[in-house]
């Protein structure tokens, strides 16, 4: 919870230090260690917790692998499929790993933004408000994982606007997720462009 509170300070301080000048210290070195660690963070999940979970849920998906949302009848199948064991992994092994990947995701796409906008020479005016998409993606995740903490100590007295509302933060943070990459991909064409017209 901590860490979503102070989260907003991310982007702040990266544009706080572009207004005093100081962007050489936004480096390749930086990009690549904060790579490292949030994909290590996202391997773990991927390949060892969710999975853990989903031994539990049969076919079902999890809720944060449902970009397009979820209704009640959906959340109230997959926790009886998962059964008390399988909520209880999910709630002590996934999320506690889930709550720090958001972090990790916002902090280090929001630097890679502001790298590549940098390296185009357009780290200044509006163009560093594509900084804040990636930080707004970490803020919703952690509004969902929240409301999935709150959905699996409900069980089995979930309200329907307690799904509703982790639904939306679902979908809210797919979708700057993927406005985020989208961005990430557009300004690193345009790196690789401008390097390429150079030579």
């Amino acid at each position: 919870m901590m860490r979503a509170l102070f989260y907003p300070k991310i982007s702040s301080l990266i544009i706080v230090s572009m207004s005093h000048h100081s962007q050489n210290s936004i480096t390749g070195k930086h990009v690549v260690i904060l790579l490292l660690l949030t994909n290590a963070v996202y391997a773990l999940m991927l390949l060892k917790t969710i999975p853990m979970v989903m031994s539990y849920a049969g076919n079902m998906k999890l809720p944060d692998m449902m970009p397009t949302g979820y209704n009640a009848a959906y959340i109230n199948e997959l926790m009886q499929q998962l059964g008390e064991e399988g909520r209880h992994i999910y709630l002590t092994r996934q999320l506690p790993v889930d709550m720090v990947y958001p972090f990790l995701f916002g902090a280090c796409y929001a630097y890679l933004t502001a790298y590549f906008l940098l390296q185009l020479d357009k780290l200044n005016g509006w163009w560093r408000l594509f900084i804040f998409f990636p930080v707004a993606g970490g803020l919703f995740d952690y509004a969902e994982n929240i409301g999935v903490v709150r959905m699996l100590n409900a069980y089995p007295n979930i309200s329907n606007s307690l799904t509703a509302y982790t639904s939306l933060f679902t979908v809210l943070k797919s979708a700057f997720t993927t406005i985020s990459f989208t961005v990430l991909i557009m300004f690193f064409a345009g790196w690789v462009g401008r390097k390429f017209w150079k030579k």
